[in-house]
């Protein structure tokens, strides 16, 4: 299995590398980058990722508000905060909004592995993600 992520962050030489170290990695498609939260909640609708890395700290619209929007999407994205601000309240913030994982920036090749393993065998042994309209029959 393929999974599909969209990068979001505001500092784009981050943003490279971390696009970098995903291309090495087997089964990860890098679908989409934006560097605002509006970008990224229009990706994010047009390109139906699995996963969304997601800055905190941007202009704008920061990442607590995206990360609020996506989950409130009829097929919502797993999320993984990637920040350089690393307290309590913002790890506190991220667990109250179901997010999947907390990883720091100078952290990330060695913490994000493991979250993309978790989240791509989470895909593998769900049911398939459908979006709810209001045509579903429930």
């Amino acid at each position: 299995m393929t999974i599909r992520i969209l990068l979001v962050d505001d500092n784009r030489t981050f943003l490279t590398a971390v696009n970098n170290f995903l291309l090495t990695l087997s089964g990860v498609e890098v679908v989409g980058q934006a560097y605002t939260g509006k970008t990224a909640l229009a990706l994010a609708a047009k390109l139906a990722p699995d996963l969304v890395l997601l800055d905190i700290v941007m202009p704008e619209m920061n990442g607590l508000e995206v990360a609020a929007a996506l989950r409130a999407m009829a097929t919502p994205p797993y999320i993984v905060f990637l920040s350089m601000h690393d307290s309590e309240s913002y790890r506190a913030a991220a667990r109250e909004l179901g997010i999947w994982g907390y990883v720091g920036k100078g952290d990330f090749v060695l913490d994000l592995i493991p979250l993309i393993e978790s989240i791509t065998h989470e895909l593998e042994t769900r049911p398939a993600r459908h979006p709810v309209s209001a045509g579903t029959p429930l």
